[in-house]
C-alpha cells in the first residue's frame, strides 16, 4: 500500500510539472503573438490616418480614445482637424489612444511614435494576450489530474485496501490455520473471491476432519490386524521350534506341524492383504456432485485454458465441432478429468499436435483426446489407470502415477468410464465416456 501511494504521488507530481511547463510555454507563445499584434495594429492605424490626412489637408490634431462615442455610421469621433470617415478604434484592439506627440506629456502606457504627413503621432498600446487557449488548456489538464487522483483513490479504497486486509489469510491457510477470521468486504471485485476462499476453507476443514477420522480408523484397523497376526505368528514359531528340536518322533506329526505352519502363514498373508487394502481405500476421498450441464460449457473453459498454452508451446491444438448435448455428471469434475488428460498429452506427446474429437454411442457422448507421438506399448495400456502406476515413458517426467487413476475413479462415480488406446509410435488417445441426461 505504501509503494502504491508513492507511485500515485509521483504520477500526480509529474502531471503537475507537465501542467506548469505547458503554462509557461503557452503563455510565452501568447505574449509573443500579442507583441506582434500591437505592431501590426499601429502600422495599419498609421496607414489609415495617413490616408485620411491626405484627403483633408491641414494641421493634424488627434486625441482618439478607445470607447469614444460613435456617430450614426459607427465611426468614432474625437478632437481632430478633419472628419475621420473610415477610422474605427475597435478595429485595432491593442491600441488604447492615438494623440499628437508631446515630449513633455507624461504617459503611463507603452507607446510608439509615427510621422504622419509631417506630424508626430503617438500610439499608446497594451500587450494583452488572448488567454482563452491557456484557460482551456488548464481546465483540460486540471480535469485530467483530478481524474487521475480520483482513479488512484478508487483503486486504493476499492481494490488495494480490501486486498491488503486479506494478505494474511492465504498465509494462515497455508500454515493450516483454518480458523483464521475472514472479514467481510463490500468490494464487488472481491465478493466472489472471498466467497471462493470461504468455500475453500470450509472444504479444507471438512477434508481435514475426514482425513483425521480416516487415519484414526486405519490406525485402529492396523492395530487390530497386527494383534490378530500375533496368534498365527506365535503358532508358527512354536511349530518351527518343535521341528528344530526334533520333538516330533513320527513323520505324520512332522507333516502335521508343517501343515500348521502353512495354514498360519496363509492366515498371516490374508491379514497383510487386508492391511494393504485398508491403506489404499479412499486415500483420495473423491467426491462428485451430480447434475445436468451442456458439454459446451466445459469445452469453452477448456479452450480458454489451453489455447494460449498450446500456442506458447508451438503445439497445434484443435477441437472438432460437436452438438451441444445435455450431459449428466459434475461439470467441474469432467473439466478436471480433461485437464489431466491434456496435461499428460503435453508431458508425453511429441509436442506436434493435440486434438479433441467427439462421437456418440447409445446414450453416451465420447470425448477423445489424441496427441501425436507415443512410446507406450499396447501391453502397458490396461495398467495406466492403476494407482501409482507409471509407464515406461515416464522415467524423465515428474509425476505420482495417480492422474489417470483419479480420472477413472471420477468418471465411474459419474456413471461414465474412461479408456485409452496406443498406436505407437504415431499417436496415443484417451476417451472419456459421459452419459447423456
Amino acid at each position: 500500500m505504501s509503494k502504491f501511494r508513492k507511485i500515485a504521488i509521483l504520477i500526480v507530481a509529474i502531471e503537475l510539472l507537465i501542467l506548469i511547463g505547458c503554462n509557461f510555454l503557452l503563455l510565452g507563445s501568447l505574449k509573443k503573438d500579442a507583441s506582434r499584434q500591437y505592431v501590426v495594429d499601429i502600422s495599419r492605424a498609421a496607414e489609415a490616418l495617413e490616408s485620411e490626412a491626405k484627403n483633408n489637408p491641414g494641421p493634424i490634431i488627434l486625441n482618439l480614445l478607445r470607447g469614444d462615442p460613435a456617430d450614426s455610421r459607427g465611426n468614432l469621433l474625437s478632437t481632430t482637424s478633419f472628419i475621420l470617415k473610415d477610422f474605427n478604434m475597435e478595429d485595432y484592439p491593442s491600441i488604447l489612444r492615438i494623440s499628437n506627440f508631446n515630449a513633455n506629456e507624461v504617459v503611463n502606457n507603452d507607446y510608439a511614435v509615427k510621422d504622419i504627413c509631417g506630424t508626430l503621432i503617438r500610439f499608446e498600446y497594451e500587450i494583452k494576450p488572448d488567454l482563452r487557449p491557456l484557460i482551456y488548456m488548464n481546465i483540460g489538464l486540471a480535469f485530467s489530474i483530478l481524474t487521475t487522483i480520483g482513479i488512484f483513490i478508487y483503486i486504493g479504497r476499492k481494490v488495494l485496501r480490501p486486498f491488503h486486509h486479506m494478505t494474511d489469510l492465504s498465509v494462515q491457510l497455508a500454515k493450516g490455520n483454518l480458523n483464521a477470521p475472514l472479514n467481510e468486504e463490500k468490494s464487488k471485485y472481491f465478493g466472489r473471491f472471498l466467497w471462493g476462499i470461504n468455500m475453500l476453507r470450509d472444504n479444507l476443514e471438512s477434508n481435514k476432519e475426514k482425513e483425521l477420522a480416516l487415519q484414526k480408523d486405519k490406525k485402529t484397523l492396523i492395530l487390530s490386524l497386527s494383534h490378530d497376526i500375533k496368534t498365527p505368528l506365535s503358532a508358527i514359531k512354536l511349530y518351527a521350534k518343535a521341528l528344530d528340536e526334533d520333538l516330533y518322533d513320527t513323520e505324520e506329526k512332522r507333516k502335521s506341524a508343517i501343515s500348521g505352519i502353512t495354514n498360519n502363514a496363509l492366515e498371516i498373508e490374508k491379514y497383510v492383504g487386508d492391511i494393504v487394502t485398508a491403506s489404499k481405500e479412499d486415500f483420495l476421498n473423491l467426491e462428485v456432485t451430480m447434475g445436468e450441464f451442456y458439454i459446451n460449457e466445459v469445452l469453452d473453459r477448456i479452450k480458454g485454458l489451453y489455447k494460449d498454452k498450446f500456442s506458447t508451446l508451438h503445439t497445434e491444438f484443435s477441437v472438432d465441432e460437436c452438438s451441444n448435448a445435455l450431459l449428466s455428471g459434475d461439470p467441474a469434475r469432467l473439466e478436471e478429468v480433461l485437464q489431466n488428460i491434456l496435461e499428460n498429452a503435453i508431458k508425453y506427446g511429441d509436442g506436434k499436435s493435440v486434438m479433441i474429437s467427439f462421437s456418440d454411442e447409445e446414450d453416451c457422448r465420447l470425448i477423445t483426446v489424441t496427441n501425436s507421438g507415443c512410446s507406450i506399448s499396447e501391453d502397458e495400456v490396461p495398467h495406466l489407470f492403476e494407482s501409482f502406476y507409471r509407464g515406461s515413458n515416464a522415467e524423465k517426467v515428474g509425476g505420482s502415477g495417480l492422474g489417470l487413476y483419479i480420472a477413472r475413479s471420477l468418471m465411474r462415480m459419474m456413471n461414465g468410464d474412461i479408456f485409452a488406446q496406443s498406436k505407437a509410435p504415431e499417436s496415443f488417445s484417451v476417451t472419456v465416456v459421459v452419459r447423456k441426461a
